[in-house]
């Protein structure tokens, strides 16, 4: 990438590595993570991490936006367009969720860093409009509500699993994906 004459680039990098930095070290050691540690990992001075984020809760904020949006953005990657039917979305979540995805993991797994996140100012709301997100995408989605969430939550409630070894073996999660993208088919 070549340096526009207003550092856009260079700027959007930084913020870019110090985000990933952060989310990484996040997921390790939890909120206790201090900003010259996330700073450090980034490659970044403490001064350029905080000409970013002017705080670590402004920082921890933009972590969970971005968390949230990356996720978005996979489910939609497992969006197969040539399903022309009901539940296209849903399935979409299914093989992200029960697929292996380190994003999924991350999100779902009880050790996630969104514990912690969630009692910083102004992660609530963005939690929130996520979760609306979801609630419109799915309904929009065609499947009757009850299918969809009972789907939904299973599907969560295995990417939680897949961190209790040995609760849940890859043989069990891929038949228990088998069996719930069979219930995000549309019946009539």
């Amino acid at each position: 990438m070549s340096r526009t004459t207003d550092g856009t680039r260079d700027r959007e990098r930084t913020r870019s590595a110090v985000i990933e930095a952060a989310e990484r070290l996040l997921g390790e050691r939890g909120t206790r993570v201090s900003v010259a540690e996330i700073a450090a990992d980034a490659g970044v001075s403490k001064s350029g991490l905080l000409h970013h984020f002017p705080s670590k809760d402004e920082l921890l904020l933009a972590v969970a936006e971005h968390g949230l949006e990356a996720f978005k953005d996979e489910v939609m990657r497992h969006v197969d367009l040539a399903e022309n039917r009901a539940g296209k979305v849903l399935r979409a979540y299914v093989r992200t969720l029960c697929g292996g995805s380190e994003r999924a993991m991350a999100v779902f797994s009880p050790t996630a860093m969104w514990t912690g996140l969630t009692a910083v100012p102004g992660v609530e709301p963005v939690i929130a409009a996520d979760a609306t997100y979801w609630r419109e995408t799915f309904a929009r989605d065609g499947l009757p509500e009850d299918r969809s969430l009972v789907v939904r939550h299973a599907a969560e409630g295995l990417a939680a699993a897949t961190s209790m070894q040995p609760y849940l073996d890859d043989r069990e999660l891929a038949v228990a994906r088998t069996a719930l993208l069979a219930l995000a088919e549309p019946t009539d």
